[in-house]
């Protein structure tokens, strides 16, 4: 079994994710398949979000990565 969620989430569509972090559509979906970037989850038939703690702490991963350079 997955590992447990606790708390609340929030999920992200896409143009959020998008607007969050300034990346385009088909680099969301080329860094996730990529494994650099987190991977949407199925919400339905045709629908997907990602959770917004995982954007959030790939952004946070960015920012200190260009700050040890």
């Amino acid at each position: 079994m997955a590992a447990q969620i606790q708390g609340a989430l929030t999920i992200l569509r896409r143009k959020q994710v998008e607007s969050r972090t300034g990346l385009s559509r088909s680099t969301i979906y080329s860094m996730a398949a990529a494994g650099t970037f987190p991977k949407p989850i199925h919400l339905g038939a045709q629908s997907v979000g990602w959770i917004e703690s995982e954007i959030t702490q790939w952004l946070h991963e960015r920012v200190i990565a260009s700050r040890a350079r």
